[in-house]
């Protein structure tokens, strides 16, 4: 797809200006104009020396500055904030820059979208130099009841291994405790788990843990995970940022 074939809401000379100085914010959301699926971008690059990074998708601005972590659309500035991007079905493509100095390419992923899809494009590795590579989920994204909560969960930390999952009250007793999602492997996705509105602990122990270890053995921790009713969240495990230990964890904001 060329740019000319989407409705872009700004002039290509500013698209130019904002790729090639790297300190511009991104333009709007994407505006195409035929079958569309969604896309958002997630920063997992184990190298802090290519990090931050602006991420081009299909010629387009689509982040600025991002690091560690962090994700596009979500982080565009208001009222840009959605939690993906439409963007015409077919086979697509993102590049990513280092902000720093945009002549260097951090990394060129081609990935395809279908229809009323919703997809999440994970830049990975990178750790010490190495190669930048990239994995993608099909984001099912279910329509909650308002009294319902839907959370899954990605591992994507190659150092942790397979994990456990729990999602309890805070600070719940893991030696009861039945995990929410089991064995996950690294790059695993588990299924859609429904919860009821109100604020969780999340912990992850290594996949197997006896019971009486669990409390002794978590790996990661995210406190007072407040869920509202009718929302989709996905928890999602990486490296540091630097790769290795000690396992991060972050939510995204699917709906």
């Amino acid at each position: 797809m060329n740019i000319q074939s989407m409705k872009i809401g700004f002039l290509a000379a500013l698209a130019v200006v904002a790729v090639g100085c790297g300190t511009k914010e991104a333009a709007g959301p994407l505006e195409p104009s035929g079958p569309t699926g969604r896309v958002r971008f997630v920063n997992l690059v184990t190298d802090p020396a290519r990090n931050p990074v602006n991420a081009i998708l299909e010629s387009v601005p689509f982040g600025v500055s991002l690091g560690y972590t962090a994700t596009t659309p979500a982080t565009l500035p208001s009222p840009a904030t959605a939690n993906y991007s439409a963007i015409l079905t077919g086979n697509r493509s993102l590049v990513l820059k280092k902000t720093a100095d945009t002549s260097v390419t951090v990394a060129t992923i081609s990935f395809a979208v279908g229809t009323g899809e919703d997809r999440t494009v994970y830049a990975t590795g990178g750790t010490g130099g190495g190669a930048v590579t990239s994995f993608l989920t099909t984001d099912g994204n279910p329509v909650p009841t308002s009294s319902q909560v839907e959370l899954r969960i990605v591992n994507m930390s190659p150092s942790a291994g397979a994990l456990d999952f729990f999602v309890t009250a805070p600070n719940a007793d893991l030696s009861t405790a039945t995990p929410a999602a089991a064995n996950v492997a690294y790059q695993g996705i588990s299924p859609y788990i429904v919860l009821a509105p109100g604020t969780y602990q999340v912990r992850a122990v290594p996949a197997g843990t006896a019971p009486a270890a669990r409390s002794t053995s978590v790996s990661v921790t995210i406190n007072n995970l407040a869920l509202a009713g009718g929302t989709g969240r996905t928890v999602v495990t990486g490296d540091s940022a630097a790769g290795s230990t000690p396992i991060t964890a972050f939510v995204l904001t699917d709906r």
